[in-house]
């Protein structure tokens, strides 16, 4: 007889245990399950959380459409056709027109301008219940709804598409970004509610086929018509306007010159649509589907951005001063009164456009860079910049305005000379003219030539950008004015520059051609330093006022006696000195020219960077020249056939043309000096003289004194 094996009983009994201990468990759960029960629907019916449930939900309806319809409201809607049907106009100093600009525009023109079979096919491909909905569609809100929710559980942070209707992609493309989420999904629909009870259904239909993108950067329904088929938007056929229908969903993929087959296949897609909609008979879809797609270009693009530094500066300065954004300003349609001067600009662009007025590119080809700005030294008004050259970029690397490179000696006016001005010196002081050193750190400035001619007249030491007597005199005045002067003309200075080297232009950061203008200004505004700027005045579409700059905002920074004495001195400049060769015929100008070493190894006889500036009562230059990148490839020659000197006479002889050729109130320092010799003034009778003042003479001639003194003790001390 056979015994049943243990394991079996034992596995039974398992299985009854936990039977026995799983209905006991079930049974308690029940308990506590039907016990929570009534105490909850006692709370809850006690604090009635049904109702408090309905009425938080709707409060937060409520909330979210009062805030959607104030989004509505406010956006501007009764604007929307002048803005879409107009470019943002530019407008120069003279308020006359000086191009325009436009990202995502194109061509605008009425409805009745149109072929009907563009709206025929479009309305069948993209919203068949056009004329019957109120900006949004029911259906499609529910397929969003649906994506909404798929795209949740999926963990998908986006919308994937649906429910846009005519008016809903007019909104997002004219009010809101192209980003797929539930709150911009929500603003499109309200504010195409706005749109629909502003506008009548054609006035819609019509901004959008002008608003509407067809690829190759070509906007709007005629512009397309002419980039694609060389016709007019009222003389579109049938496979036409069907071709162009179907590029609205992705103009990348059904691009009729890129993608031929995808493109035919798309469009005819759209004809069977058209067949659907009750707009064509399938007869005559079926003898459109054998065409071909007959693609004839025929579109010249409009460039009216013609002086784009320029403009991009503009674009700039509405989006950082006036916080209008690059894409609004490109496109709603905006007036922008500027300061431009046309032919200023005009000019400038021509001496950048010719290569011949510039050395020429390395061994490897690389462009030598320059840059130029001009402005109205009363004002800050820029009338003319050009940021580099070759091919521009929109909205690129701006070197006048976004550069920074160390200004070599055109810094010796600002923080050397000025300020000894304002201290007691005066502008035929004598100045040491030694090689030296100075400090723990033997700082051992040198002359270009490495000449000396141990005293030298503060004017002389400037118009030849002699750079011992510079540093012994920023020595002599103290590092400290030197570096708080430079803070008041607005030149980036760091702590580390507080040196004898920033008498030569030695900064961590350096300056921008914009900021050297605006500081020079200074000289030629009596002590007041403009601010630089652009726009004048903005006004919308619909003709408000929305920005406006008068100019004339000025900081004193030193006097007008020291900035009427400087500019005599920075006459010499150009008169007889670094700068002659870069004067225009029969004009004088003021200003300073100035250049910084390569810093290559080994290298010493070449230069990083070239500079100028140069002004008259109307107007004041800088211009820069230098490679982008410095090495042993790309430097200055020290002597260039083609140098920035003759680059600047040209580009100075075409604005100077443009101003109204105001004069100096003040003589070159030097020929007031030979003046005074002439006359017989010397010592203390010089105190009374050249319209003198007797407190600069006597400074002067304490001055004069003590550099004697100093000298008696240097000699002495040789001795031993």
């Amino acid at each position: 007889m056979k015994r049943e094996p243990q394991s079996n009983s034992t596995k039974e009994r398992i299985l009854a245990w936990l039977k026995r201990w799983g209905s006991k468990l079930w049974q308690v759960t029940r308990q506590l399950w039907h016990r929570f029960k009534q105490v909850m629907g006692k709370f809850w019916h006690r604090y009635q959380l049904t109702r408090w449930i309905i009425v938080v939900f709707l409060s937060l309806f409520l909330i979210m459409s009062i805030h959607l319809t104030f989004i509505a409201k406010t956006s501007n809607v009764e604007n929307l056709q002048n803005r879409l049907s107009r470019p943002t106009m530019i407008y120069d100093n003279k308020k006359q027109s000086a191009g325009s600009l436009y990202s995502q525009k194109g061509t605008y023109v009425k409805l009745n301008n149109i072929s009907a079979n563009v709206p025929d096919a479009v309305l069948s491909t993209e919203d068949r219940n056009f004329y019957h909905e109120h900006g949004f569609s029911v259906k499609g809100l529910g397929r969003a709804a649906f994506l909404l929710v798929k795209n949740k559980l999926l963990h998908r942070n986006y919308i994937s598409g649906g429910g846009s209707t005519i008016t809903q992609q007019l909104v997002k493309n004219a009010f809101l970004t192209q980003q797929q989420t539930f709150s911009r999904k929500a603003r499109e629909i309200f504010i195409a509610i706005e749109v629909e009870n502003q506008y009548s259904k054609n006035d819609i239909l019509t901004m959008y086929l002008n608003n509407a993108y067809f690829g190759h950067g070509v906007w709007g329904i005629q512009d397309a018509a002419r980039r694609y088929f060389d016709v007019n938007a009222s003389q579109l056929t049938v496979p036409q306007a069907a071709t162009l229908a179907g590029m609205l969903t992705s103009p990348g993929m059904y691009d009729p010159i890129e993608h031929p087959a995808a493109t035919r296949a798309r469009r005819n897609m759209v004809l069977q649509l058209m067949v659907e909609n009750h707009k064509l008979t399938q007869s005559a879809a079926n003898q459109y589907k054998k065409t071909s797609l007959g693609v004839n270009q025929g579109y010249i693009d409009n460039d009216s951005y013609k002086y784009p530094y320029f403009f991009d500066e503009v674009i700039s300065e509405a989006a950082s001063r006036y916080h209008i954004s690059e894409k609004s300003i490109m496109n709603d349609g905006y007036k922008i009164y500027t300061t431009l001067d046309q032919g200023q600009q005009k000019s400038m662009q021509a001496t950048y456009a010719n290569d011949n007025n510039f050395p020429a590119n390395s061994a490897d080809g690389t462009k030598v860079q320059s840059a130029s700005i001009a402005l109205d030294p009363k004002t800050g008004g820029v009338t003319a910049v050009v940021g580099g050259r070759g091919k521009h970029v929109f909205r690129g690397f701006n070197r006048a305005t976004q550069m920074r490179r160390q200004p070599g000696s055109t810094i010796k006016p600002i923080v050397v000379y000025a300020p000894a001005l304002e201290h007691g010196y005066f502008y035929d002081s004598t100045l040491q003219d030694k090689k030296r050193s100075y400090g723990t750190n033997n700082y051992t400035p040198k002359n270009y030539d490495d000449t000396y001619s141990g005293s030298v007249p503060m004017y002389k030491a400037l118009y030849e950008s002699l750079n011992a007597p510079a540093v012994w005199l920023l020595n002599k005045i103290g590092v400290d004015q030197g570096y708080k002067i430079a803070e008041k003309f607005g030149l980036p200075v760091e702590k580390g520059d507080k040196n004898l080297a920033l008498a030569l232009g030695g900064m961590t950061k350096g300056v921008s051609p914009q900021q050297i203008a605006r500081a020079y200004a200074t000289f030629d505004n009596d002590g007041q330093m403009p601010s630089p700027y652009y726009i004048t005045k903005i006004v919308d579409a619909s003709g408000k006022v929305v920005a406006q700059n008068k100019g004339g905002k000025v900081k004193h920074v030193i006097s007008s006696k020291t900035a009427r004495e400087m500019t005599s001195m920075l006459i010499g400049v150009y008169a007889h000195g670094t700068g002659e060769t870069a004067k225009p015929a029969n004009y004088t100008l003021a200003g300073k020219t100035g250049t910084t070493n390569s810093g290559v190894k080994g290298d010493e006889s070449n230069d990083r960077d070239k500079w100028i500036v140069g002004y008259t009562p109307d107007v004041v230059v800088a211009t820069w020249e230098g490679y982008d990148d410095t090495n042993s490839s790309h430097v200055l020659n020290d002597i260039s056939e083609h140098n920035i000197n003759g680059l600047f006479k040209q580009e100075m002889t075409g604005i100077l043309q443009t101003t109204p050729g105001t004069k100096f109130t003040v003589e070159d320092a030097q020929t007031r000096a030979n003046k005074r010799l002439k006359g017989g003034s010397s010592g203390w009778k010089s105190l009374f003289k050249d319209k003198g003042d007797l407190v600069d003479r006597f400074n002067q001639s304490v001055n004069d004194i003590g550099d004697k003194a100093e000298k008696l003790i240097d000699g002495f001390r040789a001795l031993f």
